[in-house]
């Protein structure tokens, strides 16, 4: 039932760029800083350098290697790999990843109607009251309605138009200029009387910070957030790649592409915050505002407008941050799509019903900032959880097999050693065990009376709830959807 798709990205360059986009996303620009703030700077740096080499590679290998291996999205890779009863294992990843598309578009839509404000000179000369007004009246009325459903509309568009003219072409333009724009915001940014404070403020090193498990944990699912690694996404992306294409070289490129942008994306408001607000600048910068977006929807607005060209440099701040988004949310509608289509459902159809689907299902983050924040919680940790699926299916499959056949495979120039062996076997599933092991934990010691709670807003309960919702519903299906998949395979 499953038909093998024949496009291919055209170039290595169409799709590196491509790639890349789906890791840079708005968790570069207006989450990665925040994140690093709350930690005074430099000592979240050490454990989120060390993960992307301890978790995000080696999951961006094997989604490179799995993707260009089977062919199929995450639900057939995972039925071809470890046989159909595991089948459900890559259900599980593919929900993961559409129920964070849900609320994404609704994170794409806020960007978007930003950056129209900013076009149109509506944030010039905004003190802090106006600023928090306007974001309120924004986010409690029905705009967000109104850009959730533009955001996957132009989403769904580009994605119709194929792998090559839509999801390669739209990110030869996203990715460059991205990079171009946090370039030239960054530069602007030193260039402000006490600049430096922010940039020596974001690497300083205090380092009895990393005795806190929570910057460990935070440092983890900041990886898998920002590098897309287990989300599906560049499985499905490799899906399209040449035979010939070296994979390993992509995957290296694409984490330390990503990690660079979130350095140039941290340097930037560091130094915007502390050259304008120095008195105040800590607060600012982990000030999370309703869903955490403070920084960027009502911090930034004001203190960009307020520079010289502050109109030009606010429009260039969100259409990045438009930029960031829109990227990777196509990445996720394609792998929506790319599921449905492995289960025989017709492009053009399986396109409606994920934009329909989402539009419908991102309602409630829309309208709902406690639904919001339930479900980036819920699923943003999930992300753990698919990586350990990941992990789970190389080392059923087996480890050396998987790196001989299918890691340094046809077209690898640059071969992987046996060192990738430990780390998926060792290293991997113990920062699974340990993190998750320890955030229980804490967390019961925490609030011993209602941890367990399933409809707490970001509570162990809730996010155990509602993954064993999840994983129970595609176990009993699991038959009915390898059939659907798989076919006669």
């Amino acid at each position: 039932m499953a038909k093998e798709r024949l496009e291919v990205f055209s170039s290595r360059w169409g799709l590196l760029v491509s790639m890349i986009g789906i890791a840079i996303g708005t968790g570069n620009i207006w989450r990665f800083p925040r994140i690093a703030a709350k930690y005074e700077g430099g000592a979240f740096l050490i454990p989120w350098l060390l993960f992307l080499l301890l978790w995000s590679l080696p999951i961006i290998l094997m989604e490179y290697a799995i993707g260009k291996g089977t062919r199929m999205g995450p639900i057939g890779a995972f039925a071809k790999l470890l046989g159909r009863s595991a089948t459900w294992m890559g259900a599980f990843v593919t929900f993961v990843t559409a129920a964070i598309m849900f609320y994404y578009s609704v994170v794409t839509g806020w960007c978007l109607r930003y950056l129209l404000w900013a076009l149109y000179g509506n944030l010039s000369g905004l003190d802090p009251d106006a600023s928090v007004r306007l974001w309120n009246q924004f986010l409690y009325g029905y705009e967000p309605l109104v850009f959730h459903f533009l955001a996957l509309l132009i989403g769904c568009l580009i994605v119709y138009r194929g792998v090559v003219h839509g999801i390669e072409r739209a990110n030869r333009v996203f990715v460059p200029f991205l990079f171009a724009l946090l370039v030239v915001l960054t530069l602007r940014a030193v260039t402000l009387p006490g600049a430096l404070s922010g940039i020596e403020s974001f690497f300083t090193i205090r380092w009895t910070t990393l005795w806190d498990y929570r910057v460990w944990l935070d440092a983890l699912t900041q990886n898998a957030w920002s590098t897309g690694a287990g989300w599906g996404l560049i499985l499905t992306y490799a899906v399209y790649t040449r035979p010939d294409e070296d994979t390993n070289l992509n995957a290296a490129i694409t984490g330390f592409a990503n990690h660079s942008i979130s350095l140039l994306a941290g340097m930037m408001i560091f130094a915007t915050v502390f050259a304008l607000v120095p008195d105040h600048a800590s607060q600012v910068i982990t000030e999370p505002g309703p869903m955490n977006t403070g920084l960027s929807f009502i911090w930034l607005p004001q203190l960009l407008s307020s520079l010289p060209g502050g109109t030009f440099f606010a429009a260039a701040f969100f259409l990045a941050l438009f930029f960031a988004a829109m990227s990777s949310l196509i990445s996720m509608i394609e792998m929506v799509v790319r599921v449905l289509e492995d289960a025989g459902v017709k492009r053009r159809r399986g396109i409606l019903l994920v934009g329909g689907t989402g539009f419908l299902l991102g309602l409630p983050s829309a309208l709902s900032p406690v639904f919001f924040l339930n479900q980036d919680w819920v699923w943003g940790l999930g992300l753990l959880v698919s990586g350990a699926f990941f992990t789970t299916a190389v080392l059923r499959f087996g480890v050396r097999t998987f790196r001989k056949g299918y890691v340094n495979g046809e077209g690898a120039d640059v071969k992987i050693g046996p060192w990738y062996e430990a780390i998926v076997r060792w290293v991997i599933p113990v920062e699974v065990l340990a993190l998750i092991g320890w955030w229980f934990w804490v967390a019961i010691q925490a609030d011993p009376e209602s941890w367990w709670h399933p409809f707490r807003e970001e509570s162990v309960g809730t996010c155990v709830f509602q993954w064993g919702l999840v994983v129970v519903v595609f176990l009993l299906f699991n038959r009915r959807i390898a059939a659907r998949t798989l076919g006669d395979q």
